[in-house]
């Protein structure tokens, strides 16, 4: 059994962790609509699901360490590891939304931030120095902006701990460095990424699931941008740029909505027109998360903008949003299941 694990292991997708985003949104998405008991369950399966990863991953670093540095210098590869960070900051997230506590989210928020600089560093040093390099076709994607995904969900969690905290001033900061930072790297990879959409030949393949966190990473923006609003709007380091955060905020979800009708259309242009096979793929999940996340975070924008008649928007997406998670895990826990009877079968 070990052999057949590090054997697995060995070519584990680095974006699995995006299980966790998804499930993460989705279980605040739930608490902040009321459905608290679906809540809790979601966030049952999150402590199984990231502590299972984890495993996996430790295993993956122990046994195969080349296979992972080789990895996070490859352009392809190297983003999925970005949900390493953000899948922590989430659940962390997570936890404090709908436990209370903060003592464990307060040590996975130090863990992802350890995290982001290893890989936030070690991913950006290695693509600029590598020798040879992709064109643009082939080595950029809707993955390269789980970095700013990342950088936002640090920004949330550091928010969320700053309440109650005996150094809130620290966490405000923090998190307000964060949320422009993770707005600075949306702008610098979205450009790129638009314009290998539109000047480059796009074959269905090359349109993956991952280029819906184009809009995932916009609307985690308008949650960060929003918490920063309805939680610190009279702390003197908001309320001098209060205006300026709003607009920031807004400008995000704007960009998150827009991207969706053409995503869609997209996709059906993949799966429909053209008749790509339909199979899965562990990227679906960078699917799954941003139609979470968007449900949660034009919740809190209603709030923070004073505009309760948004609130029926998120009142739409939730069953969307999870009815699309219940199909990514079941048919994720059907793959994993054939996997495993084949493993043993040889």
């Amino acid at each position: 059994m070990l052999d057949f694990i590090k054997k697995q292991t060995e070519y584990l997708y680095s974006g699995y962790f995006a299980v966790v985003m998804a499930t993460g949104a989705l279980s605040i998405s739930a608490h902040l609509l009321g459905f608290s008991r679906l809540a809790l369950f979601l966030l049952g399966v999150n402590v199984i699901t990231f502590l299972l990863l984890w495993l996996l991953t430790g295993v993956r670093i122990a046994f195969h360490p080349r296979r992972v540095a080789a990895d996070l210098g490859d352009h392809a590869a190297g983003p999925g590891f970005f949900t390493w960070v953000a899948g922590t900051g989430v659940f962390g997230s997570e936890l404090v939304v709908i436990t209370g506590r903060t003592g464990a989210a307060t040590f996975l928020f130090w863990l992802a931030l350890a995290l982001w600089i290893l890989i936030m560093y070690g991913f950006f040093t290695a693509a600029i120095v590598r020798k040879e390099k992709p064109d643009l076709s082939s080595g950029i994607g809707g993955a390269w902006l789980i970095a700013a995904v990342a950088t936002q969900s640090l920004a949330i969690l550091a928010v969320l701990l700053g309440r109650g905290s005996e150094s809130p001033r620290l966490w405000v900061f923090s998190s307000i460095c964060l949320f422009f930072l993770g707005f600075m790297l949306y702008l610098l990879i979205i450009i790129p990424i638009f314009h290998r959409l539109v000047f480059v030949k796009l074959e269905p393949k090359k349109f993956s699931p991952t280029y819906w966190i184009s809009m995932g990473a916009a609307a985690i923006t308008t949650l960060a941008g929003s918490l920063l609003i309805t939680d610190t709007e009279h702390d003197d380091l908001v309320t001098g740029m209060l205006p300026f955060l709003k607009g920031l905020t807004l400008l995000a979800w704007a960009t998150a909505t827009w991207w969706i009708p053409l995503l869609l259309l997209l996709a059906i242009w993949r799966y429909g027109v053209r008749r790509d096979p339909l199979t899965y793929d562990p990227q679906f999940w960078g699917m799954a998360f941003p139609l979470a996340m968007y449900t949660a975070a034009t919740h809190q924008l209603a709030g923070a903008m004073g505009m309760p008649e948004l609130r029926m928007i998120p009142a739409l997406f939730f069953p969307i949003s999870l009815a699309v998670w219940v199909l990514f895990f079941l048919w994720m826990n059907r793959q994993l299941f054939r996997m495993l009877i084949k493993g043993r079968a040889k």
